[in-house]
This record gives C-alpha cells, sequence and structure tokens, in this order.
C-alpha cells in the first residue's frame, strides 16, 4: 500500500512539474552590434565592405573602405579614436575577429587583433597592424595504440601594438620593439 501511495505522489508531482514549464519562445534574437563613431567618422558594414563613412550635413560622402566582408561579419570590440602625430591629425581604427574551426581531432581558435590609422585629408591610410593567437588543442595518438592524449598550443604572429601619448606608434614581438613616428611630409610612419 506504502509504495503505491508513494507511485502517486512522485507521479502528480511530475505532473505538476510538467504543466508549469512555461514553452520558449521559437524566435532567437539577433544580437546587433554598434559600432562607433568619432566627429564625422562612422564605422559601418555596408554593401558587402567594412568601412569608415565621411559624413557631411548628415548625409555620406565619402568612405574608406578596410575591406570586403561577406554578411556574417560582426567586429568585435571595434573602436574609432582620434589622436594628434606631429601636429596632424589621425584617426586609429581598432577591431577584433575570432575564427573558431573544429574538427574531431583538432580544434583552433584564432583571434586577431586589427589597427589601422587613417590620414582623413588625403583619405589615406598610414599604418596597419596585426597580431594573430592560435591557440590549438589536438588529439595525439600514443605509438599506434588505442591510447591517446589532448596537446595544446598556442602559436601567436604579428606584433602587440602601443599608441603612445605623444603619438609615435610601437610594435612589441617576443624578441624586439620597433616604434615608429608619423612622417608628415611623406604622410606614413616611419622607423625611429
Amino acid at each position: 500500500m506504502k509504495k503505491i501511495f508513494l507511485f502517486v505522489c512522485v507521479g502528480l508531482l511530475t505532473l505538476n512539474g510538467f504543466s508549469q514549464k512555461k514553452k520558449g519562445s521559437s524566435k532567437k534574437a539577433k544580437a546587433t552590434v554598434t559600432l562607433p563613431k568619432v566627429d564625422n567618422l562612422q564605422v559601418e558594414v555596408k554593401s558587402g565592405n567594412f568601412q569608415v563613412s565621411i559624413i557631411e550635413k548628415g548625409k555620406t560622402n565619402d568612405a574608406l573602405v578596410v575591406k570586403a566582408v561577406d554578411a556574417s561579419f560582426t567586429p568585435k570590440d571595434c573602436k574609432l579614436s582620434s589622436f594628434m602625430a606631429n601636429g596632424v591629425k589621425l584617426y586609429l581604427l581598432t577591431w577584433t575577429e575570432n575564427n573558431l574551426l573544429s574538427t574531431p581531432n583538432k580544434t583552433e581558435d584564432k583571434t586577431t587583433i586589427y589597427n589601422i590609422i587613417y590620414e582623413l585629408t588625403s583619405k589615406k591610410q598610414v599604418y596597419s597592424n596585426y597580431q594573430l593567437t592560435n591557440h590549438i588543442t589536438e588529439k595525439v595518438s600514443l605509438g599506434g595504440t588505442a591510447a591517446s592524449e589532448t596537446q595544446e598550443k598556442v602559436r601567436r604572429e604579428g606584433f602587440e601594438f602601443v599608441l603612445n601619448p605623444d603619438g609615435t606608434v610601437t610594435q612589441k614581438g617576443k624578441n624586439q620593439q620597433i616604434s615608429f613616428a608619423y612622417d608628415k611630409d611623406k604622410m606614413e610612419f616611419r622607423k625611429k
């Protein structure tokens, strides 16, 4: 008798638990990414291009195309800022791209940080830098047996970018550090 009573109580509690659950909505909200705006410049993904649009009197006058992209492109940590270098106002565009490649035995998580500096009056890119970090996780078979182990590696390419308060740029690598200063006559960054 106790078993039957216990069985009925558990059944009623289970039925009550299922009847109280709300059904989730079938529509998934798409994450919106807000892209930065500084002065009369707006970063946009438009017509298959990742670009910096120059807006005058409320209308897009011109655009600096950063790169061609597909519809699924969403830059992360996108920043646009202005600074002075050698008496010239320049604009720094920084963003991060993540790429995950996965197979049953290997996973690669690539993170690339881009830094591009523009000179607006000539609409010219005067400096470009990237820093790639590739985190690899791989299952490796041990000597023809069924045993295996997981190995992790981190590979780096490019340089770490540092914008100094005086408008100079420093690139830091594992074994070297290079400083650049803006040459306003040639409109480019040159090694110090």
